[in-house]
């Protein structure tokens, strides 16, 4: 016997309709979580970068809240040399040709341990870069004279290590840090310091080579004798006052020099005798002396001296 009765079961029409309506449901779905996929990316990115950008300004106010560090026994940038007697000076150079005073009677001074200055005394103030031939031509030629006159306390000489010529050691930078490290040297041994300053002009590498390196430059500093060795070798090898040395040479040039009007810092090496610049041969020591003599007179007689009040004589 036969039924009319039809199996449950949808039509292909309702099934295409059943298929096309869960194609949209997944579809739905697929757009929400790419929806929610997207904001939370967009979130992620939006705290991302305002975490960089919170640590950038923080790392940056950080920088320009920390002061530079500044190096001890420092005037003017400079290292006033006040005893260089005990200095092994360069070999060869000639003996001083006169002494700078104001009073030439032709008496030679003794040294003495810890020379004491004239008022009279004239202000030489030399800026030196450690990399540069001149510098070291000067030194060379002059040394016996600049320490007779310190010990005589005929002259006050400071020195300025400045750093004119970084860009011409093959990317070490080795002005910049053998100004740094003569300054470590003042900071942590200042009665070494001329011997050191010495040596790196007397013994210099040349120009558009490495130079030292920065252990070698504290090798440096130990062989002259200075007593604290970790604390000059710890400071150089840290390149604790390059910052310094950059700050300290913009100092210069932009001037004015200490001591003068208006001179500002454009070569290496400068000398500045009480205020006016030295523009004579740097391997002439006669030359050089003779303006540094010429300098000490002028201020001497331009120097107002006491006149004596005369007295009455008493009545007998």
């Amino acid at each position: 016997m036969s039924s009319d009765e039809t199996p449950n079961v949808p039509t292909p029409r309702h099934s295409r309709e059943a298929v096309r309506e869960k194609a949209q449901q997944v579809h739905a779905q697929q757009s929400r979580a790419r929806i929610m996929r997207r904001t939370i990316i967009a979130l992620v990115a939006v705290v991302v970068v305002g975490a960089a950008g919170a640590g950038v300004a923080w790392a940056v106010g950080s920088a320009m809240s920390k002061p530079t560090a500044s190096p001890s026994n420092m005037d003017d940038d400079g290292v006033v040399v006040r005893e260089a007697s005990s200095t092994s000076v360069a070999q060869g150079a000639p003996d001083a040709e006169a002494t700078p005073s104001s009073e030439t009677d032709g008496a030679e001074a003794t040294p003495t341990p810890s020379p004491t200055v004239d008022a009279d005394a004239v202000d030489i103030h030399i800026y030196v870069d450690y990399l540069s031939p001149g510098a070291g031509e000067f030194e060379r030629a002059n040394t016996r004279q600049l320490v007779s006159w310190i010990d005589q306390g005929a002259a006050t000489v400071s020195y300025h290590p400045v750093s004119l010529l970084t860009a011409n050691s093959n990317g070490t930078k080795y002005s910049l840090r053998a100004a740094a490290a003569a300054a470590c040297v003042a900071s942590f041994a200042p009665d070494k310091f001329y011997a050191f300053n010495h040596e790196l002009l007397v013994n210099q590498p040349e120009l558009d080579s490495d130079g030292r390196t920065d252990i070698e430059l504290a090798d440096l500093a130990q062989a002259v004798g200075v007593d604290d060795v970790a604390g000059v070798r710890g400071c150089i090898e840290k390149k604790s006052f390059t910052s310094w040395a950059k700050d300290a040479t913009s100092r210069a040039l932009e001037g004015p020099l200490p001591g003068s009007d208006d001179l500002v810092l454009n070569g290496a090496p400068m000398i500045v005798v009480n205020g006016q610049a030295y523009a004579g041969a740097l391997d002439d020591p006669a030359e050089f002396s003779q303006f540094v003599l010429s300098i000490a007179s002028d201020a001497y007689y331009s120097t107002p001296k006491p006149t004596q009040t005369p007295t009455e004589t008493p009545a007998a």
